[in-house]
């Protein structure tokens, strides 16, 4: 049986859940907070370690401005109002992506890595202004300037994800079949699991299926099966 360390999710279909549900895409992306919330206890009631969250892509800078506005605000309120929560539930929240934000924000996402740098239970990497691919040229130019010699062991030292474990499986819900520019490096033997189903409506049962399917899958890494 698999055990099951890292889960790594890209939550799509908030905007169109709330345009078919509630006339409005924001109203999706607050609905996909509850969702969030229940992952989370999902999460650690499976004793799984790591949990990455798409939140928003380096792409996603192409939706209409008042959508964008939106979403950060949502991001800051969440910060303010449940960082507590996390801290008090031994949650560790960690940024990736480029933090090129305002003042404010940059400050809220500081105070929140910093208030729960030392929790164990659970750490939540959350992709905000994230690719992959500007990741992976970032990390290369930085190994050159180093008399470090280019290998694998040496490059993976200068992604975002440093000192975290490659997901053992990815989530997309949303119906899409796509990466979308999400860890490219890291997923290279996740095993991958589409999800018709748009974010809000992904429930506690949908995860605990692909937690039970995942572990039962024999992965061989390139062998040959015995």
């Amino acid at each position: 049986m698999n055990p099951v360390n890292h889960v790594a999710i890209i939550m799509d279909g908030n905007g169109r859940w709330g345009e078919k549900y509630k006339n409005s895409r924001n109203a999706g992306h607050k609905e996909g907070l509850k969702t969030i919330e229940k992952i989370i206890k999902t999460s650690i009631k499976h004793n799984i370690k790591f949990l990455t969250l798409y939140a928003f892509s380096t792409e996603n800078w192409k939706r209409p401005k008042k959508e964008i506005t939106y979403l950060f605000n949502l991001l800051e309120n969440f910060l303010k109002n449940k960082i507590d929560d996390l801290y008090k539930q031994n949650i560790k929240v960690k940024f990736i992506g480029n933090k090129n934000f305002s003042n404010q924000l940059n400050k809220l996402l500081n105070s929140a890595e910093k208030k729960t740098l030392n929790n164990k239970k659970l750490q939540i990497n959350i992709a905000l202004n994230y690719g992959s691919k500007s990741e992976l040229l970032i990390a290369f130019k930085k190994l050159q300037k180093t008399k470090f010699k280019l290998n694998e062991k040496n490059f993976v030292k200068y992604l975002q994800t440093k000192n975290i474990p490659d997901p053992d499986f990815l989530i997309r819900t949303g119906n899409t079949h796509r990466l979308s520019n999400f860890l490219l490096w890291q997923l290279a033997y996740a095993e991958i699991f589409f999800v018709k189903k748009l974010w809000p409506e992904f429930k506690e049962k949908d995860y605990e299926k692909i937690i039970q399917k995942f572990k039962s899958i024999k992965r061989n890494f390139g062998n040959i099966n015995v």
